[in-house]
């Protein structure tokens, strides 16, 4: 289950950063997940879950940002389970 939310973005913003309009759902989908891992409020499967990027692909986008991993116990099962979730 997923819920929607639209946000309203100033053009100008949207501008200042560079972004195309097609890019905008995705690069805040990206930074709000890195966001949440670095505050400890998702665990690495959900925020990497919730980028809509793979392992790899979220290990190098917080790797750019040199957002540094925090992976304990609770992390991994909560990660084992969102695999056997999926398989």
């Amino acid at each position: 289950m997923s819920v929607r939310y639209d946000i309203e973005i100033p053009e100008k913003v949207i501008k200042t950063l560079g972004l195309r309009e097609s890019e905008v759902s995705d690069v805040l989908k990206k930074e709000l997940a890195s966001y949440f891992f670095q505050r400890n409020l998702l665990s690495f499967g959900q925020a990497r879950q919730f980028a809509g990027l793979s392992v790899w692909d979220f290990l190098e986008f917080l790797r750019e940002r040199k957002i540094s991993l925090h992976y304990d116990v609770a992390e991994y099962e909560e990660d084992l389970k969102t695999i056997r979730e999926l398989t």
